[in-house]
């Protein structure tokens, strides 16, 4: 049989553009860097140094948010939220450097001590140009760091946070002023502004484009609507939802859209869920396990509810896919994007094998479609669930090799809580199986 070869992810070129973004940052620092004569000029040099880096870093804080196909379909959600992660801590702590080392380099120049930084400040929001819309913009990225860490995070309700984290659009332009008005660099080097304008003039486009005016487009096009809500068990629910032309979404099995439903209560709130079936032309289906108040609240949909979705997103579908036998390991709800999967990915008698891990029988949803799909494909199907005295059983490299004695020789598709998901990815790599071939997504954004 031919080998399969999946599509090779762009991630390594974009991490070069991105870190030759930070090489033009720097040259034009030190390109129109005056002469340091003493310790207050380094201090404003760095000052400058950091704020230029910081305006460059939140450019790309906002461009991983765009939602751009090249980075959701072939990087993966996952990986760019990671990368957005990382980068607003980045921004967020060149900010706190560059507002503190220049305000600390103008209260040297005043002949005050230390203290006088916070005094600076004040005059320098109240008299420069652009400072004030600069300090608003700079409080909501402070507001929206907090509460994107961890402890914070966890504590505060879902849509709640989403709200808040799409404050940074608002963030971006209130800070792009003060740096054109205030920027040395702008003021004397014309191939600076023009960089400065560019850059932030395609990231404004790109997310006018794929934030705004993609999504209107794709539901005026579709006009999605609610047919039916399934009761798969006491906590899980299928959502059927129809359209005109569906298949021109271009969605495939593996991947997430945003939902929005227009009822009561949940107009607000946009949460992303996996396609838990193949795509139709003429319906979509989401599988979702109530644990929240919108998870919780489908459940009561009624046939007809209009439906705005965004997408579709993410990249665990069949292109990463590296060699003809496949494992694909679920854990809990995270069987949705798995048994869209299990029935489309191509694959001889075997090839294919699906282990389900869940509390208990009564918690295998779709199991019943899933033992068809198996039976109709000549696939394998295992599940894994607690004892009768709850008693977890433990996925382990050497269950998974006495199991599926060629693991090494499989593509892995993962999908699951992230304590599963981790513990799962460890034993499979223990197994044999080389990162390249371990295929997972977490959907956060």
């Amino acid at each position: 049989m031919q080998r399969i070869r999946g599509r090779r992810s762009p991630a390594i070129p974009l991490q070069i553009v991105a870190w030759s973004g930070v090489a033009t940052v720097l040259w034009l620092w030190w390109h129109d860097l005056p002469s340091i004569h003493d310790t207050t000029d380094g201090i404003l040099g760095a000052g400058r140094l950091a704020g230029l880096l910081a305006g460059y870093a939140m450019a790309l804080v906002v461009l991983q948010m765009a939602r751009v196909p090249a980075l959701e379909r072939r990087v993966g959600s996952d990986r760019v939220s990671r990368w957005h992660a990382r980068s607003g801590r980045y921004t967020l702590c060149l900010i706190v450097a560059h507002v503190f080392l220049t305000m600390w380099g103008f209260a040297r120049q005043a002949g005050k001590p230390l203290a006088g930084i916070v005094e600076e400040t004040v005059a320098s929001v109240d008299g420069m140009p652009d400072m004030g819309k600069a300090a608003i913009g700079t409080s909501l990225l402070v507001v929206i760091g907090l509460t994107s860490l961890g402890g914070i995070r966890r504590r505060l309700p879902y849509d709640l946070w989403y709200h808040v984290h799409v404050l940074t659009h608002a963030a971006f332009f209130l800070t792009f002023w003060h740096q054109i008005s205030n920027g040395t660099d702008f003021a004397v080097e014309p191939t600076a502004i023009g960089f400065w304008y560019g850059l932030y003039g395609c990231v404004t486009a790109l997310v006018l484009w794929y934030r705004v005016l993609t999504p209107i487009r794709l539901n005026l096009r579709h006009r999605m609507h609610v047919l039916a809500v399934i009761e798969e068990t006491p906590d899980i629910v299928s959502v059927l939802v129809g359209g005109r032309r569906l298949h021109r979404l271009g969605a495939e099995a593996g991947q997430f859209l945003r939902w929005r439903f227009l009822a009561p209560g949940m107009r607000f709130s946009s949460h992303p869920y996996s396609l838990s079936a193949p795509p139709r032309p003429d319906m979509l289906r989401i599988t979702v396990k109530a644990g929240g108040n919108h998870s919780a609240a489908l459940r009561h949909l009624s046939p007809g509810t209009r439906v705005w979705a965004e997408g579709p997103y993410g990249s665990l579908t069949s292109q990463r896919r590296k060699r003809d036998k496949v494992l694909l390991i679920a854990g809990g709800v995270g069987i949705t994007p798995m048994r869209a999967l299990f029935q489309t990915l191509p694959g001889a008698p075997g090839a294919i094998t699906l282990l389900y891990r869940a509390s208990s029988t009564a918690d295998l949803a779709l199991w019943s479609e899933l033992t068809s799909i198996a039976k109709e494909r000549s696939a394998r199907l295992f599940y894994a669930v607690n004892g009768p005295d709850g008693e977890r059983p433990v996925i382990s490299a050497e269950n998974l090799r006495q199991t599926i004695p060629d693991i090494d020789r499989h593509d892995v598709y993962l999908c699951g809580p992230a304590e599963f998901s981790r513990s799962v990815h460890r034993a499979v790599r223990a197994a044999g199986v080389p990162a390249n071939r371990i295929h997972q997504e977490l959907f956060v954004m």
